[in-house]
C-alpha cells in the first residue's frame, strides 16, 4: 500500500508538537510515575474479567430460568466490552504495563471478543492511528455493509435512513469478527501488512483457526454439554452477549471520530497531507464527557480519544490528567480541540453526522 506522508512548514505547528511532548514528559518525570498502568488498572482488569467469567460460570453451574441466563448473557457482554476497552486495548498498545509479557497477556484477552491480536494491531494500531479518518486507509471509517461513515464513500439511497438502522449493525461488530478475521487476515497478508507484526503467515493461519475453534467450543460447546438449555437458547444467549458488547464498543469508538468537527482529509496526488501528524490528530479526533467518572473508568479512556491518539503509548488511566495540558496548548497555538461536553451530546452529534453522511453527495472536507 502507498504510505501517506505528513509534512508541514508551519513553524507554529512544529512548536506545538515539541512543547506538547516536553510538557507531557515533564508531567510524569516530576511525579516520578510510569506512563503505563498501575495497581488501579490491574484491579479494573481483574474486575472486568470477573464480571465476564463469573457470569459465564453461573450460567454453567447454577440452576436458573432462561430469563436469568439471558440477563447474565447481557452482563457478560458488558464485561466483554469492558475487557476490550480497558484491558486488551492498553495491552495492544503496550501501555498496560512496563513489563512486556504482561502486555502480551492483556493483549491476548482479545480472544474473549472472538478475535485475534495480529488483525487488531494492523487495523487499529497501524492503519487507524497512523492514518486517522483518511478514507481508503483508516478502516474505522470504511463503509460497513450498509453504513456510510465517510464523506468520500459512494452514496446509496438507503443511506438516507442509516441514522435509524446503524446502531443495530453496530451490535454485530464482534460477531462479524468471528468469520471476518479470515478474509481480513488474507487481505493484510496480500498487502504485506502482516510483516509489520513479523508474523509467519502459515503459523498465524493455524493460530487463527485454533483460536476460533477453541472459542466456540468453550462459549457454545460447554453450555451444550453442561446445561439443559435448548441449543437455540444457547445460540440466542451467545448472540445477545456479542450484540451487547458490539453495541457498546462500536458506539463509543465512532463517537470519537464520526462526529461534527472531526474532519476527514485526503492526501494530495503525491500522497502527502500538508500538516504535522500531531495537528492532524487534533483535526480528526474528538473527546467527550471528560468529567463523567463512570464513563472514564469503564470505557478505558476512549472518551479521551485526542489524548490517546497523541500518546498511544500512555495508559488510559492518565488521560484525564494530561488532557488539561493538551487543552492549554491548543489554545496557546490556536489549534482545534474538539470536545463534546457529555455522552448524550456526543451521541446526538454522531447521529447528526450519520444523517449528513446519508445525504451528502460531494465531499465536505478536501485536502490539507
Amino acid at each position: 500500500m502507498k504510505i501517506i506522508q505528513f509534512t508541514s512548514d508551519n513553524t507554529k505547528h512544529k512548536a506545538f508538537t515539541e512543547e506538547l511532548n516536553q510538557r507531557v514528559s515533564a508531567y510524569f518525570k516530576e511525579r516520578k510515575i510510569s506512563m503505563r498502568g498501575n495497581a488501579q488498572l490491574y484491579v479494573k482488569a481483574i474486575l472486568m474479567i470477573g464480571i465476564y467469567m463469573g457470569s459465564f460460570i453461573l450460567i454453567l453451574t447454577a440452576p436458573m430460568s432462561e430469563w436469568w441466563a439471558l440477563f447474565l448473557a447481557v452482563i457478560m457482554g458488558i464485561g466483554e466490552a469492558g475487557i476490550g476497552m480497558s484491558v486488551m486495548h492498553d495491552g495492544a498498545h503496550g501501555s498496560f504495563s512496563d513489563i512486556p509479557w504482561v502486555n502480551k497477556i492483556a493483549t491476548s484477552s482479545i480472544v474473549i471478543l472472538g478475535s485475534n491480536a495480529v488483525n487488531w494491531k494492523i487495523q487499529h494500531n497501524f492503519l487507524h492511528h497512523r492514518f486517522t479518518n483518511i478514507y481508503g486507509y483508516d478502516q474505522d471509517i470504511q463503509t460497513k455493509a450498509v453504513i456510510r461513515l465517510s464523506d468520500h464513500a459512494p452514496l446509496k439511497p438507503y443511506h438516507k435512513y442509516q441514522y435509524i438502522y446503524t446502531f443495530f449493525f453496530y451490535g454485530l461488530m464482534t460477531l462479524s469478527k468471528l468469520l471476518g478475521d479470515f478474509p481480513q487476515f488474507r487481505k493484510f497478508t496480500q498487502e504485506g501488512l502482516t510483516n509489520l507484526e513479523r508474523s509467519e503467515t502459515r503459523k498465524e493461519w493455524f493460530k487463527l483457526i485454533g483460536i476460533k475453534t477453541g472459542y466456540l467450543l468453550v462459549c457454545i460447546g460447554l453450555p451444550l454439554w453442561l446445561t439443559e438449555y435448548a441449543w437455540w437458547e444457547i445460540i440466542l444467549g451467545f448472540v445477545v452477549m456479542h450484540f451487547t458488547a458490539g453495541m457498546i464498543m462500536s458506539t463509543i469508538f465512532q463517537m470519537a471520530h464520526v462526529v461534527e468537527g472531526a474532519e476527514q482529509p485526503l492526501p494530495d496526488s503525491e500522497g502527502v497531507i500538508h500538516m504535522e501528524w500531531t495537528v492532524h490528530q487534533l483535526h480528526t479526533t474528538s473527546d467527550f464527557a471528560q468529567n463523567n467518572v463512570l464513563l472514564n473508568w469503564y470505557a478505558g479512556g476512549l472518551n479521551f480519544q485526542i489524548e490517546h491518539h497523541l500518546f498511544q503509548h500512555i495508559s488510559h488511566i492518565h488521560f484525564q490528567h494530561i488532557a488539561p495540558i493538551v487543552c492549554e496548548l491548543t489554545e496557546k497555538y490556536q489549534l482545534p480541540y474538539n470536545v463534546k461536553p457529555s455522552f448524550s451530546e456526543a451521541l446526538r452529534s454522531h447521529v447528526r453526522r450519520l444523517k449528513e453522511l446519508g445525504r451528502i453527495t460531494e465531499t465536505k472536507t478536501g485536502q490539507h
